[in-house]
């Protein structure tokens, strides 16, 4: 099949319609390096099961995973040790606070981290990544998404040194976990990696494919090979729908209703199973979607591209509510 120039039109003319709202948000002040990029920027690219790619606005900028990378490790881990291994360290309950909160370990004693997409859930399954130093850990993920996305990735030093330094509320949940017996790894090793992960630099085009294998249940439909079960991804999925974009997650699900994952660099994971019923013909067998808005409003989320991906929804109608 061709490519619909329809799509590629469609996509540009969105771009500039949602620029503005870039103005609702901000750069993440908190981690310096994210702090200074251009807040004006938005870009999104969509891949379907044949492999056409449509991409639009600022799709040439590399930017890095943040809490993207939750998913991706936690599909990583249950990949290495089945997902039964990994579900009895961290649950997949919305906790109602925010994603780096002590809160929930004060008030309500868990048992384990709520989920792997809060912070405390993110570090617990960081340190169960495969590998007995930080470092073989780091390169324990980096192959595994390499192999998802088709290149070589790396990680963005200064970004990784600019969280290192400022990352004191994760040094203290991360001490929490450990002094509750969550953490089988030293403190500033679970940190490291955590930071690692959050600081590998993706694009807009692996997001989209990533987004397209979760969708087709860890399979992609372009170089027909199978990367994880669709028991994993069934689970990914849930969780991104549940708890993928924050403490907006259920707004989101209603207005947009695409499983999806944010990170705090601006960038959005998101993952269109094929709805064979939809009224429209735009990616009735699913897709991939990369976002990158690096203004992000208040609850973490990019601003201008979560406003997008809710027009794009409900004109394309690919929510699957």
């Amino acid at each position: 099949m061709q490519r619909n120039p329809h799509i590629q039109e469609q996509l540009e003319a969105w771009i500039e319609e949602n620029k503005g709202h870039a103005i609702l948000g901000t750069t993440a002040q908190y981690i310096p390096a994210l702090g200074k990029v251009d807040p004006s920027r938005l870009g999104i690219c969509m891949v379907d099961e044949d492999g056409h790619y449509y991409c639009a606005g600022d799709t040439d900028q590399e930017f890095t995973l943040q809490s993207i990378s939750k998913a991706l490790s936690f599909i990583a881990v249950c990949c290495h040790y089945g997902l039964d291994f990994v579900l009895e360290r961290v649950d997949v309950e919305p906790t109602g606070e925010a994603f780096n909160s002590i809160i929930p370990f004060e008030i309500h004693r868990p048992n384990k981290p709520f989920n792997p997409f809060i912070n405390a859930g993110a570090i617990t399954v960081s340190a169960l990544l495969p590998g007995q130093t930080s470092q073989k850990k780091y390169e324990y993920l980096l192959e595994f998404l390499e192999g998802l996305v088709g290149h070589p990735l790396e990680m963005d030093r200064e970004v990784y040194d600019s969280e290192w330094k400022s990352s004191h509320r994760n040094r203290a949940l991360a001490y929490y976990l450990k002094e509750a017996n969550f953490l089988e790894i030293e403190v500033e090793e679970a940190l490291d990696i955590y930071i690692r992960q959050c600081s590998i630099k993706i694009s807009t085009q692996d997001l989209a494919l990533i987004g397209l294998i979760i969708a087709y249940d860890g399979f992609n439909p372009i170089t027909k090979v199978n990367h994880f079960s669709d028991e994993i991804a069934q689970v990914a999925k849930v969780l991104m729908v549940t708890c993928g974009m924050y403490n907006s997650s259920g707004n989101f699900a209603a207005h947009v209703g695409i499983p999806a994952k944010s990170g705090v660099s601006g960038g959005i994971l998101a993952a269109v199973p094929p709805k064979l019923h939809s009224q429209t013909y735009e990616f009735r067998a699913g897709a991939g979607i990369g976002v990158y808005g690096p203004a992000i409003d208040v609850q973490g989320n990019s601003a201008a591209g979560t406003m997008m991906l809710r027009q794009i929804s409900k004109e394309w109608d690919l929510s699957i509510f």
